[in-house]
């Protein structure tokens, strides 16, 4: 297994596992990953082999700490890149996860560490994800899904869970970006639509999925 492939699969159970304590599993790792499950079965048995995952038959698998280590630097590279992207050529959030996904990949401490630095050691990406730390330490921004809000409260929209391009180019369209600030007007009960204004502007409805997927603070 090249270190491509074993970071990519370290990455895909690290976020999985943060979405479910009890680990990830096989079925889910292949959605991830977008590959079969027989694939993933082949690959998780060789990650438990090498140490970088806990890894018994039939159940869900955990990282190792040395799988860990590996899954959060990965991230760490992918984030830093994104920042480089948008801030300093010019990419739009839309357009930058392929490409931060090749050099998430490029193995040269020094040049991460340069890189931090010459972006000022951001703590968020352009998605308002949080960006590790040289010892993997995550920023911790406490945030709440827009659609837990009240009527007439106002949050700052702080980050997004659904990082499909149809969606970023949905929330371009909208007005919706990192930084603005959201006030609820109106929840329709039918469909908890919400009605909202962006920077105190003239109020347009959000579905209901469009508004769980916007983090705030």
């Amino acid at each position: 297994m090249s270190s491509y492939v074993e970071e990519n699969y370290l990455k895909a159970i690290y976020k999985l596992t943060e979405r479910n304590k009890d680990g990830a599993y096989t079925n889910d790792i292949a959605h991830e990953l977008n590959v079969k499950p027989g694939t993933v079965t082949e690959a998780i048995k060789k990650l438990g082999e090498k140490g970088l995952i806990n890894y018994e038959k039939y159940k869900a698998v955990t990282l190792t700490k040395a799988g860990k280590m590996i899954a959060v630097k990965t991230i760490r590279k992918h984030r830093l890149w994104e920042v480089f992207l948008v801030e300093k050529l010019g990419f739009k959030w839309d357009e930058i996860h392929p490409m931060a996904e090749e050099l998430e990949h490029i193995n040269f401490e020094e040049l991460t560490e340069r890189l931090a630095n010459f972006l000022g050691n951001p703590e968020f990406d352009p998605h308002g994800d949080p960006i590790p730390n040289k010892d993997g330490v995550f920023s911790n921004l406490k945030t709440v899904k827009l659609t837990s809000l009240a009527i007439n409260t106002s949050v700052v929209m702080t980050g997004i869970e659904n990082h499909t391009t149809s969606f970023l180019q949905h929330l371009d369209k909208l007005g919706l970006k990192l930084g603005v600030q959201v006030t609820v007007k109106e929840i329709v009960d039918f469909d908890k639509s919400m009605l909202v204004s962006v920077n105190g502007k003239k109020g347009f409805y959000l579905s209901h999925d469009i508004a769980h997927n916007i983090l705030c603070k």
